[in-house]
């Protein structure tokens, strides 16, 4: 089986002027950009007048090695999303106004392939593997993958904050 570890959550939000649709392909381009591949496992809209509450989770995963595979939770949640048009340079351009909350998961993945789950004494061996050959390496990966989750939430807010200061 799978060992599956969660190593770091991230949250934040932002609540104001947006582009939510340019701010859902940045982020998709930036995970497909590092190698990821993304799965969208639940997309919810829910309309009242003209406002939208919008729910998308995803799952991003990678593969380090044969042993190691970093995998991300996603989850943007959206509430009183409405369309509104702002002058940005002298010009009129179409945005969105509303409360954007996301929230990052970063979880590490050993065996993936369940290659050690065979036998009992391959499970044995795999613990003496993981405690006692590689846990320095096993250090270097979840700082890897939180090192990932930080610059992915980052990212986010700076293309955010960039959007919305004009």
């Amino acid at each position: 089986m799978v060992e599956k570890e969660q190593l770091i959550k991230e949250k934040f939000e932002h609540n104001g002027l947006c582009d939510f649709a340019a701010l859902y392909g940045f982020a998709h381009n930036w995970l497909k950009d590092k190698d990821y591949g993304v799965i969208e496992e639940k997309y919810a809209e829910k309309v009242s007048g003209n406002s939208r509450n919008i729910t998308i989770e995803w799952k991003a995963s990678k593969g380090l090695s044969d042993y190691f595979k970093m995998e991300h939770k996603i989850k943007f949640e959206v509430e009183g999303l409405t369309d509104v048009e702002v002058e940005i340079d002298g010009t009129k351009k179409k945005m969105n106004k509303g409360l954007v909350r996301v929230e990052i998961k970063g979880n590490l993945l050993k065996d993936p392939k369940s290659k050690w789950e065979t036998s009992a004494f391959y499970k044995f061996l795999r613990d003496v593997y993981n405690k006692y050959i590689i846990p320095q390496r096993i250090d270097t990966v979840e700082d890897m993958v939180k090192d990932d989750v930080r610059e992915f939430k980052d990212q986010l807010k700076a293309f955010l904050d960039l959007k919305t200061r004009r």
